[in-house]
């Protein structure tokens, strides 16, 4: 029943108003909207977003809410590179006023398991957790569980860092910042040695980061039920 009530959402469609956007860093942009009344989500959903201030050939495209379902506003954020696609360009081109489509937020990666968590992101796949654990830090209900976050990023361009680091204080949130797949798989291998298959592991990012994570999660006996992915397509 939860995974068409999960899906149950794409059947909604609204226009959201753009506010603003702003650069993350080099190559992540974010753009806000006006969050209507009768929109929510779980955090950690994805929307579907369509251009409608012009014709282009793919209108649509995927995105997850970064903004927790407490924030009055609705937070996505992309890579855009020196050649983006057209549905990019057209992200760049709006003007406080102007309006977008959505459908959702739907989707599985939300917390519904009160045990120990570990989130896994890399790179731009940091969108989903940081709705998650603003969520948390907003509802003021810290787990006495253990939840931890690792954020890798081969350049150290770390998007919402100092949000996250605030976080970090207000809630019992572990959050490690890393470079290598070395350094991941040693604390991955420190969360599994406490808590293996009592835990539940959030993937998101690229499909071949999600893709390598999983399979090292698999050889270290942990279950594939206890593995949500979240995986992140078309940087341009």
């Amino acid at each position: 029943m939860s995974f068409f009530q999960d899906l149950s959402p794409i059947f909604k469609k609204r226009e959201i108003v753009f506010i603003e956007s702003y650069k993350e860093s080099e190559d992540v942009y974010t753009f806000i909207f006006k969050k209507k009344k009768d929109l929510d989500w779980k955090a950690g959903q994805h929307g579907i977003f369509r251009i409608i201030h012009k014709t282009i050939k793919k209108p649509t495209r995927p995105f997850t809410v970064a903004s927790a379902p407490s924030e009055n506003l609705v937070k996505i954020s992309m890579k855009i590179s020196s050649n983006p696609s057209e549905f990019k360009k057209a992200m760049l081109e709006l003007k406080p006023g102007m309006k977008v489509s959505m459908r959702g937020p739907f989707g599985p990666l939300y917390i519904n398991d009160p045990g120990p968590t570990l989130l896994i992101a890399g790179g731009i796949g940091i969108t989903p957790f940081r709705s998650i654990v603003k969520e948390i830090e907003n509802k003021g209900n810290d787990s006495a569980n253990a939840i931890s976050l690792l954020y890798i990023d081969s350049k150290g361009s770390f998007i919402y860092k100092n949000e996250l680091d605030e976080i970090s204080k207000n809630t019992s949130i572990k959050i490690c910042y890393l470079t290598s797949r070395e350094d991941l798989y040693k604390e991955i291998d420190h969360f599994v040695s406490q808590y293996k298959n009592t835990g539940q592991y959030y993937l998101g990012g690229s499909k071949a980061m999600v893709d390598f994570v999983s399979a090292y999660l698999k050889n270290k006996d942990v279950l594939k039920r206890n593995i949500k992915k979240d995986v992140f397509f078309g940087y341009n």
